[in-house]
């Protein structure tokens, strides 16, 4: 599983210029054609164009367009790009048609309006990309880079470095007290000289930046450091094992004057909870609307085939492990919400006939899409467990509780790679929260959308299901 750098900062100037620029460029194409074809502005443009900057607006921040592209993705940067602006359009497009307001627009002036956009969005990313190559090569707006410390995050910083030279970096070596002898697990080789060497170059101004790749525990080392530092110019960064390792969404934050790294936080805050609770309503509408037949062909089996209640109402945790009911067609004979509940296994005798077809192609769990309108669960997350199970394994599994810093699914990563059904071993219920987090460390809507994808083809059944 990827797992990208858990530490991310706050948004940069750049990156709201980045928006300045593509919806700048979106309206600028839009007049640029109606001027060529002597075609009048009025209300009924404005309206689409405003469809449209929100539309694009919506969906790029979904698919994460203006988060940090590397040299070696920028094509797939581009792909992403056209692919949203043609989302964009098609959407806009099949609107105007179906609501017969297509006879309002000239044909020639949305299609010119739509090539020119994409054209102009590609052409000045190319354009910036190449301006920043020529000027790097030219040994402008690079930076020398030191690092501190040869450890195995110094040395996958230091790859990282070379790999992508498009950040702009010439790292001249570590600096290191330690003596050859205690490191020959690296390359002793790369070492050019001690800490105080370094912290010379940075106050002579021969670096412009210095990372700090110690250990936690040389804390007092760490600061003699940084304070040595103080009277220099030098950019310092602190790249400490226990933030690649522990983090879950971190970020650097700020009480007033004082500044914070959050440790364990959710991805889904801001405008992301905005977009994705927007998806989770618009998807559990239609697929209500959808599989309403469905949902009333298994309530009569279940109420024909065994007496009880055919909706099963039951404790789980949820948001911030808050308690919420979850909703699921009955599929025992009993209907368990104690202290202690035990997980169906093969051959349960307390599982119907009905209830042994909607359990293995989970059509017991269709009703949650209600759980999801009234905002006790998203349509993809870490599935809910029984409170009993949480608070067996949150004693046993490390980080077990994190998986309610999002809120629970119908759907999961987790699921669609095979880990759902019973968990009668510790390694298998291992194995799922190991994909929770994964699921919520590199949460976009995008991955939401590829996930729901994913359970069509092979997340409704499963071998330990029963």
């Amino acid at each position: 599983m990827d797992r990208p750098s858990q530490l991310q900062f706050s948004r940069t100037n750049s990156s709201y210029m980045l928006r300045i620029i593509d919806m700048t460029i979106i309206v600028l194409s839009l007049l640029v054609i109606m001027q060529g074809y002597n075609v009048a502005f009025d209300k009924d443009y404005l309206l689409v164009l405003v469809g449209i900057l929100l539309l694009f607006s919506y969906i790029s921040e979904s698919f994460s367009l203006y988060r940090s592209w590397r040299l070696g993705k920028f094509s797939t940067m581009c792909r992403l790009l056209v692919a949203i602006i043609s989302i964009c359009f098609l959407v806009m497009f099949t609107t105007l048609f179906l609501f017969k307001y297509a006879e309002l627009y000239s044909r020639v002036v949305m299609t010119g309006w739509f090539v020119l956009s994409v054209l102009a969005l590609v052409a000045w990313r190319i354009v910036v990309r190449e301006i920043k190559r020529i000027r790097r090569t030219r040994g402008f707006s690079v930076e020398k880079v030191a690092i501190i410390g040869l450890t195995d995050t110094g040395i996958n910083l230091y790859e990282e470095i070379w790999k992508h030279d498009e950040l702009g970096f010439d790292c001249i070596g570590f600096f290191d007290d330690r003596d050859v002898s205690r490191i020959e697990s690296h390359e002793p080789k790369l070492i050019e000289g001690n800490i105080n060497n370094a912290i010379e170059l940075a106050k002579n101004g021969d670096i412009q930046k210095l990372y700090i790749c110690l250990p936690l525990l040389a804390e007092q080392r760490i600061a003699d450091i940084i304070e040595q530092l103080g009277n220099s110019t030098v950019d310092v960064l602190i790249t400490p094992d226990f933030l690649m390792k522990n983090l879950m969404h971190a970020r650097i934050g700020s009480v007033g004057d004082v500044d914070t790294i959050s440790v364990f936080e959710s991805p889904v805050n801001g405008m992301k909870r905005f977009y994705k609770r927007s998806f989770d309503v618009a998807f559990s509408f239609c697929a209500i609307f959808a599989i309403s037949p469905v949902l009333l062909a298994v309530a009569i089996a279940v109420f024909v085939t065994s007496p009880g209640p055919v909706l099963f109402k039951q404790d789980r945790y949820g948001l911030d492990g808050r308690k919420i009911k979850v909703w699921k067609f009955r599929s025992m004979t009993v209907t368990e919400n104690a202290d202690i509940v035990t997980q169906a296994s093969k051959g349960d005798a307390r599982v119907t006939k009905v209830g042994a077809f909607i359990r293995r192609t989970s059509l017991d769990e269709l009703p949650q899409f209600f759980n999801v309108l009234l905002g006790d669960m998203s349509v993809v997350g870490p599935r809910p467990h029984a409170v009993s199970h949480n608070e067996q394994y949150r004693k046993l599994v490390s980080y077990y509780m994190l998986r309610h810093k999002v809120l629970p699914g119908i759907t999961g990563w987790a699921q669609v790679n095979g880990w759902r059904g019973e968990t009668d071993t510790l390694d298998k219920m291992e194995m799922r929260i190991e994909y929770d987090l994964a699921y919520i460390r590199n949460w976009t809507l995008w991955w939401d959308v590829k996930i729901v994808f994913m359970t069509l083809f092979k997340g409704f059944v499963g071998k330990n299901v029963y």
